[in-house]
């Protein structure tokens, strides 16, 4: 069996029930960005990608500024809000 960071279509969706969960526990949308900012920090630095598609949102994480990481971020949270 698969684990949810193997597939990526489970992990958008594993992604978005925590999204959706942090809305529900009154976390405004700027919070949650900032969230998967320092998440995607963490996995970029800690964790192989396991995954084509992981590897290239690695790649991309690799080479943006900042600010290009945040915008990667937030835009991660919105695509798991649409498959939660």
């Amino acid at each position: 069996m698969a684990t949810v960071l193997k597939v990526f279509d489970r992990w958008k969706q594993f992604l978005g029930e925590r999204v959706k969960q942090a809305e529900q526990a009154g976390m405004n949308e700027h919070t949650i960005s900032e969230m998967a900012f320092q998440i995607g920090e963490f996995l970029a630095d800690k964790v192989d990608p396991e995954n084509k598609e992981e590897r290239v949102l690695k790649e991309l994480w690799d080479v943006a500024d900042e600010q290009e990481r945040k915008v990667m971020a937030s835009i991660m949270v919105k695509l798991a809000k649409n498959n939660a």
